[in-house]
This record gives structure tokens, sequence and C-alpha cells, in this order.
């Protein structure tokens, strides 16, 4: 039953998607933004525990609620650990009504034919079957375009939809995330390319299979209409990419129909040391200003 409720409010509420979903490579650098160095842990173990109390300092804040937030992205092992005594997931959904999804890609390949594909995910169907075990709804897997090669970017979005499929087939909502780099040259030409080859894996999608679609915010206002609006569609959400939240917001505000699913813009001026006080309205003004611009 809880997948039909949360279809439906990420179909139908407003709000916006957190994402809280860094992964090994990238926990260093939103550590440091957030005052915690280095030198403040010894291993592997010690970081992701910095990391978790970080998260769960923004999910138990008390803006961090429905009226704003309809869903929030974890990693691998924020699921596995838990919120006020309960599993993370749970915690979200039961006591929040925020719809948790989860990261599953493994990371990036080299750059190839200007772009990284994901890595191979072989524990995928184990990791969606322990996903089972908790309130989860949907799941994301990253991929990143560099520049306007059409070979490049057909290999990304096939392999993306590849996957979603898997994943739909395990009762999962998937978000493709086929980012496009926001330092490209080229980035108007890749979003050219990148939406056409999505819509035509849109169209071999069977029935009334769906997914949701995570972009870089594009050159163009309104580029992506057409997908917002597709019926194999749930939800266009937008990625901030390494814009600030100011510019990120200004940008999603000129794409009616997509809603925010920011990281670093989201967690922008946080910090470890701020009192609960500090650190509530530091993050009170960030839903704020996130929930405006991706009501419009």
């Amino acid at each position: 039953m809880s997948y039909q409720q949360q279809l439906e409010r990420i179909k139908n509420d407003t709000g916006f998607i957190a994402a809280l979903d860094q992964s090994g490579g990238s926990t260093p650098k939103a550590l440091r933004m957030y005052g915690v160095s280095e030198s403040d842990y010894d291993n592997d173990d010690e970081m992701f525990a910095q990391v978790h109390e970080m998260r769960s300092r923004i999910m138990t804040c008390k803006c961090f609620s429905s009226d704003r937030v309809l869903g929030a992205i974890l990693f691998e092992d924020t699921m596995d650990r838990e919120v006020n005594g309960k599993a993370t997931a749970a915690y979200l959904w039961e006591d929040k009504n925020i719809v948790p999804f989860l990261k599953v890609d493994k990371g990036l390949a080299e750059q190839m034919d200007g772009v990284q594909v994901m890595l191979p995910i072989p524990g995928l169907d184990a990791l969606l079957d322990k996903a089972k075990n908790s309130p989860v709804f949907g799941t994301k897997m990253r991929s990143v375009i560099h520049s306007a090669s059409a070979d490049g970017i057909e290999k990304v979005v096939q392999q993306q939809f590849d996957v979603a499929k898997q994943i739909i087939s395990k009762g999962f909502m998937p978000i493709v995330e086929p980012e496009v780099n926001i330092e490209s040259t080229e980035k108007s030409a890749c979003e050219m390319l990148l939406k056409a080859e999505i819509l035509r894996n849109l169209e071999r999608l069977e029935g009334d299979q769906q997914v949701m679609l995570k972009l870089t915010l594009p050159e163009e206002a309104g580029f992506y209409k057409d997908l917002i609006d597709h019926p194999q569609v749930l939800k266009v959400v937008a990625l901030s990419g390494g814009y600030s939240r100011d510019e990120a917001c200004d940008r999603l505000a000129q794409n009616p129909g997509m809603i925010a699913s920011f990281s670093r813009a989201f967690t922008e001026g946080l910090s470890k040391q701020q009192s609960d006080e500090e650190f509530a309205n530091t993050i009170d003004a960030s839903i704020d200003k996130i929930y405006s611009a991706s009501k419009v």
C-alpha cells in the first residue's frame, strides 16, 4: 500500500527531493563543506558515521518536513543505519511522510566518447531485495555527459534505461540521471542530443511503465517541457550540478514543472559547528528557497 501512497505523493504534491546520497568518493568533500576535515576520522567507518550524523541532524530538524520536502535520496550505508532509533527509510516515511529513494549505482567508469557511463552494478538485485524490507519507493543512478558525442550519449541513455527496466521489474521507481557537466563548452548541444535520446527510450517502455528523470538545469528555459508532459515520466527533477543555491534556484524557476533534487546546493551553508538554532535557521532558509523555486 505504501508504494501507491508514495506514488501519489510524488505525482501530486508540491515540494522537492533532498539528495542526501553522497557516497564513498564524494563524502570527504561533503564533510569538508560541513566543517569536518579528514583529520577528524581515521577510516571509512568513522567517515560514514560522521556523514550519517550530519544527515540525521538534517532529517530530524523540525523544518525538514513533508509540507515542503517530498522525498529524500539515501546512500546504501544511510539506509542501513538508524535515525531516532528507527531504520532511516522507515523514519522518513512513517514519521515524516517523506518518500525515501536509494542510490544504487557504484560510481562512474573512465571517460570515453565524451561521457562516463556507470560502472557495472553486480549486486543490484540483492540490494533491491534488501530495500524491499523498508519503505523505499525508488532508486537513483548517475552517469555524466561531458561533450556532444552522439555515440557516447546514446550509450549513457541506453545503459540508464536498461538498468531502469531491471529496477521497474523489482517493483521500484527508477530515477534516471544522465547529468550534463555544467562546465561543458557544448552544454546546449549535449542537451539537444540527450533529450532526443531520452524520448526515443521512453517510447520503448511498455504499457504503463514509468521513470523519473534527474537532469541538469538546461540552457534554454522550458527545454524539457515535452519530457515533463510525457505519459511515461512520473516527474522531472533537477540536479544542482555545481551551481550555487541561488543560481540553481534562479534557473529552476525558469523551468515550470521541474522540481529540485539538490545535494550540494541544499546543504550549502550548514556546519557542524553551528548551534542547533543556527543550523535549523540555515536549513529552513535553504528549504524555503528551493521549495519556492520548485513550486513554479
